[in-house]
């Protein structure tokens, strides 16, 4: 496996594949990875000649009083399950080469950024489109992918995509989940014993509302109170919001119809998680 850390050389590199005609898979991380990132690295190993993994914690998409200083960091153990699973190159730049001195562009999706994490989160959701952009243009996939657990970025990409006439393809997997259904995600890591132990109210919760909408339960409401219910009934939990929206526009729905997200984040001690189920009605 190569590793690449200049924009340049990876630019130049893709460049030299496309020239031959290679397709390239492209999977964007930011580094602890999991069971759920390698998911979506074996399907772009299966779907394209070569597989792009790029590893970036990118600063921007972090608010001031969030966890950017102590998000996990290991690249060593990331490059070798990389390895394992068999990917050609690894892109990991530090901040000076995604953001040299002077930057000062920004991407937006608006309504979109606004809604579900981005109302709790403000300023989010323009550094994810800003540096998904510009990876985008560095190692320029032919397909990318993205894990449904952040369900709303993945919905603001590909409206990014569509609004700006990328030529890449948006590829969204199913969540991965722990067996005892909570979603993996690299803030687990987090999680003190009890707090992840806790941390399973959320994946049971909306198996509960999902349950309960198969069983032709179409209120909003009363199915955002069920979830309601089930967090604040776990002491180590604290809901940040819970919504059903439509699938494309994330606008809130008051009766369930169509294709529905019911998505929510919550704070378990001090670790911000979160989850979501998708519904086709």
């Amino acid at each position: 496996m190569r590793t690449i850390t200049r924009v340049s050389v990876m630019k130049a590199a893709s460049a030299a594949w496309r020239k031959k005609g290679l397709t390239i898979g492209f999977v964007p991380t930011m580094g602890a990875l999991h069971e759920g990132h390698l998911s979506l690295v074996r399907e772009a190993r299966r779907r394209a000649d070569v597989t792009v993994v790029s590893i970036f914690v990118n600063p921007t998409q972090f608010g001031p009083q969030e966890d950017l200083a102590r998000y996990p960091r290991d690249l060593a153990r990331d490059s070798a399950l990389l390895k394992k699973e068999g990917v050609q190159t690894l892109f990991c730049p530090d901040e000076a080469q995604m953001y040299p001195p002077g930057y000062r562009t920004f991407v937006e999706v608006q309504g979109l950024q606004d809604r579900l994490c981005g109302a709790t989160r403000p300023g989010h959701f323009r550094g994810v489109a800003t540096v998904v952009l510009k990876l985008f243009n560095i190692v320029r996939p032919d397909v990318a992918f993205f894990g449904w657990k952040d369900a709303q970025q993945l919905i603001l990409l590909r409206q990014m995509v569509r609004d700006l006439d990328g030529d890449v393809r948006v590829v969204g997997l199913p969540i991965v989940r722990e067996p005892d259904g909570l979603a993996r995600s690299s803030r687990n890591a987090y999680l003190s014993p009890e707090e992840r132990k806790a941390a399973t109210v959320l994946s049971k919760s909306l198996t509960t509302a999902e349950q309960a909408v198969r069983a032709g339960e179409r209120d909003a409401r009363k199915i955002t109170a069920l979830i309601r219910s089930a967090v604040d009934a776990e002491p180590l939990a604290r809901l940040d919001y819970v919504e059903v929206v439509g699938q494309k526009s994330l606008e809130p729905l008051a009766t369930i119809s169509g294709d529905v997200l019911i998505a929510l984040a919550a704070f378990v001690g001090r670790t911000r998680l979160i989850d979501n189920v998708r519904i086709r009605n």
